[in-house]
């Protein structure tokens, strides 16, 4: 049963996209983005965006300058950040600074993410 949580998942690896697409649409809409840049477009044209899920490493702006950015705009989305490294000076610090809610690694756990998603909703 898919309930009214609308998620923006931003990466730019388009497999990531699709994989988080799949494991995710039958409880959440999903939206999509291939850059940070791309990313605040979409919050800027859809206004009931509830979490946003960031990859941490891509070109141009990192997950974390995405968040601060995006944040600053939408200051009541919740925002985490999905890495396939350890935790990192600047994601703690973003935690610390509860710019992010968590952090998750990859490959992500499903349950982890959803279990977070209502936690935190």
């Amino acid at each position: 049963m898919k309930n009214n949580i609308t998620i923006l998942y931003v990466d730019d690896e388009p497999m990531n996209l699709k994989l988080f697409e799949i494991n995710f649409r039958k409880k959440f809409n999903v939206l999509t983005a291939m850059s940070g840049d791309e990313g605040l477009r979409l919050l800027e044209e859809n206004g009931a965006i509830d979490v946003v899920i960031s990859d941490m490493k891509m070109p141009g702006m990192n997950g974390i300058e995405f968040i601060k950015k995006a944040k600053n705009e939408y200051p009541d989305i919740k925002y985490y950040i999905l890495t396939g490294f350890d935790i990192t000076d600047e994601i703690a610090e973003a935690l610390d600074a509860n710019l992010i809610q968590k952090y998750f690694q990859k490959p992500f756990n499903m349950r982890e993410i959803e279990a977070s998603i209502y936690e935190a909703l």
